[in-house]
């Protein structure tokens, strides 16, 4: 589901549904910016010093670099660029198998071991987070990766009827663009050589990623929920020792309810960061 977290800067690293890991600057979020967005799967956070100059960005980097130290700064570099060539090898295997097989299937089944190290290896960004060496909500780091686990772990893999369903290609592709363009963008910026083009895609790529992760997110949950209510897969009923009762396929309808308001805060938030950003608006968020 998505990983969406709204930060912005260098560091560690989400749908019809989905649609993104925490960097080590992140811009405040004001009381109206979508931090609960961060649940969603293809999130992606951001930020930056809308409308600073570039010598006091390059100030800031350098004493942000300070404070956080020569070793964790090393580490996030190290992190970021693990990520960027693990995301690299999975978008390779997926062009690889098409032009192979010609067709969809079969394709999560090639990948998954790939998928599920890289997306699993994100839980260290809620650890940064944890240490102190990327300024991140712990909540919003924390929400914002167990819903992308959520969708490979508890979903997609989980549910093997629904595996060879396009919508799984649709966030899968929106992931692997998304990720790629994310964590090259803080490795460089961690090592203060951004490329313009890396920055230009880190804040326009999502205008077409986050929409078709959500989409892809969102159908491949529906295409689970026959599978779900007929086998009763990680529900719990009762009676039971516990007298506590759990229906998966309900968790799974609310779960894709929470897109509807929540999507929208996301998505408007990155196009006002975008502005920041690429043309240096200074935007003013007003609290509710």
């Amino acid at each position: 589901m998505g990983r969406l977290t709204e930060a912005a800067a260098a560091g560690g690293g989400a749908s019809a549904a989905r649609s993104a890991g925490p960097p080590p600057a992140p811009l405040p979020l004001s009381s109206t910016s979508p931090g609960c967005a961060a649940t969603m799967a293809s999130s992606e956070e951001d930020g930056t010093n809308g409308g600073a100059s570039e010598a006091g960005e390059e100030r800031e980097a350098a004493g942000k670099r300070r404070r956080r130290g020569l070793l964790a700064t090393s580490w996030l570099t190290f992190y970021n660029i693990a990520m960027t060539a693990g995301w690299l090898v999975l978008a390779i295997a997926m062009v690889r198998f098409y032009m192979e097989k010609g067709t969809h299937k079969g394709l999560y089944k090639s990948i998954q071991k790939t998928l599920k190290v890289f997306q699993t290896f994100a839980l260290l960004e809620v650890v940064h987070c944890l240490i102190g060496i990327v300024p991140t909500s712990v909540l919003v780091a924390g929400v914002q990766v167990s819903s992308r686990i959520f969708m490979v772990w508890f979903v997609t893999h989980s549910i093997k009827p629904i595996q060879n369903e396009e919508s799984v290609v649709l966030f899968l592709v929106a992931w692997t663009v998304t990720e790629i363009t994310r964590y090259s963008f803080y490795t460089f910026s961690l090592l203060d050589h951004l490329p313009y083009f890396i920055k230009w895609a880190r804040y326009n790529f999502f205008i077409i990623l986050y929409p078709v992760g959500v989409a892809g997110e969102l159908l491949t949950i529906y295409a689970a929920l026959p599978y779900v209510k007929k086998t009763g897969m990680f529900s719990i009923r009762l009676p039971n020792k516990y007298n506590v009762s759990f229906d998966y396929y309900y968790f799974l309808l609310i779960t894709m309810a929470s897109y509807i308001p929540l999507f929208p805060q996301l998505y408007f938030h990155m196009l006002r960061q975008r502005r920041k950003v690429l043309r240096g608006e200074v935007i003013v968020e007003k609290d509710d």
